[in-house]
């Protein structure tokens, strides 16, 4: 008995890592933690640390939640998506509800726990974590509202540590906007045909799947520069970011020469495992060079 109930709660805990994607929390948990060792120029206290983190991952885990109960119809249509657990049924959209609820709840407790104006933006960020799941029913927008979305880990982590706002935190969010933006239009372009048949917006959609990468390539050549420029503004950042810099350039060319407007067949690995190690190498080099 007692391994069955383990059993049924280790699935859960599967079930709720497969919902929320928890394995693509490094997307822009590299950008917040960076801004935040930046920001801190090395005096960082574990408190500061804890609370970022906590608000960081229950806004992260709520806003992934939300957008499945808000998708779940159309995620049921669409064939690529049919699998997931709430068109399962594996998952009630109530107890996701609740899930995401609590996770807000947490984000906006750290929010308080960290300083007055982290609390007072906290619904501002609420807000663009839940919009973004009905953007998609109106604009071709959406992957740029995830990519603001996103940008604010970021710009948070930095008024977290100084209360404050800079042109730092902004440039490197313009930076995980584009970033985020370029790769989430590759994930889309997968969905062309389903998307056109079903009146749903996305830049694939709207311009073309071949106008489409052009413009994700747009995107990332953008958020090089953007990184470029919070390197130059940012006197702890030297030798070992750029280096960072030059080697995700390379993985950028790998991603845009993965995929083509005739061959979408490396679509998952190109936008979400080839971003997953940009993040990594985005994280090591800029750590590096902020704590040597």
């Amino acid at each position: 008995m007692e391994l069955t109930k383990l059993k049924k709660i280790r699935n859960k805990i599967f079930d709720y890592g497969t919902l929320v994607m928890f394995s693509h929390t490094i997307f822009s948990l590299s950008f917040a933690l960076i801004s935040m060792l930046i920001a801190g120029n090395n005096r960082l206290d574990f408190r500061t640390i804890f609370w970022i983190i906590v608000a960081f991952l229950g806004a992260r885990t709520g806003a992934n939640a939300i957008n499945r109960v808000i998708d779940a119809k159309i995620d049921a249509k669409n064939p690529r998506t049919a699998t997931r657990q709430l068109p399962q049924g594996l998952m009630k959209p109530k107890e996701v509800i609740v899930f995401s609820a609590a996770c807000f709840a947490v984000m906006v407790f750290a929010a308080a726990k960290l300083n007055t104006i982290c609390l007072v933006l906290s619904p501002i960020a609420l807000f663009l974590m839940i919009i973004y799941s009905y953007t998609k029913r109106f604009t071709w927008a959406c992957h740029i509202v995830l990519g603001v979305t996103s940008a604010a880990a970021p710009v948070g982590a930095w008024l977290a540590v100084t209360g404050k706002i800079s042109w730092i935190p902004l440039v490197m969010g313009a930076a995980n906007t584009v970033w985020v933006a370029g790769f989430d239009i590759i994930y889309g372009a997968q969905d062309y045909d389903f998307d056109t048949k079903n009146g749903i917006h996305s830049i694939p959609a709207s311009f073309g799947v071949k106008n489409a990468l052009l413009i994700a390539r747009i995107f990332h050549a953008i958020a090089l520069i953007s990184l470029f420029i919070v390197g130059l503004l940012t006197p702890v950042l030297g030798t070992i970011y750029y280096i960072g810099l030059a080697v995700i350039t390379v993985l950028f060319i790998i991603q845009h020469s993965m995929v083509s407007p005739d061959n979408l067949t490396n679509v998952k690995v190109a936008s979400y495992n080839v971003n997953q190690v940009i993040s990594i190498v985005f994280l090591i080099t800029g750590l590096l060079d902020c704590l040597l």
